[in-house]
């Protein structure tokens, strides 16, 4: 079965507070689901860009610049790697995943399937 890549799209700015406890309740239960249902194989938030460092290539050299990164608005906030039938399947399980966070987060997610190989 294919895998997909659900990268979940954040404004770094606007969740300073963190997720609340019903959001994190609604998170642990949608999890649970999806691990039951042989879908989900991996999971996780990403720490902020001001904690990141980014390597750069141009094509001669590599060249490393440490977090913040003033220019930057959304990022990828965190991921779920899913094993699912098709990218169908993958779309349903990442809008049952933005449907959780109600109101208290504005966010996205891009789903891409993983080449194997």
């Amino acid at each position: 079965m294919p895998r997909f890549l659900s990268l979940v799209t954040i404004d770094e700015n606007a969740s300073a507070d963190g997720p609340s406890d019903a959001l994190m309740q609604r998170m642990g239960e949608l999890l649970e689901e999806m691990t039951k249902a042989g879908v989900l194989l991996d999971t996780a938030g990403l720490t902020p860009t001001a904690q990141g460092t980014r390597v750069h290539w141009d094509g001669e050299r590599a060249s490393v610049t440490d977090g913040p990164f003033t220019e930057t608005k959304e990022v990828v906030g965190g991921y779920a790697m899913m094993q699912c039938k098709d990218k169908a399947e993958a779309i349903e399980w990442t809008k049952r995943f933005l449907r959780i966070h109600e109101d208290e987060f504005r966010l996205f997610c891009e789903v891409r399937e993983v080449v194997e190989g």
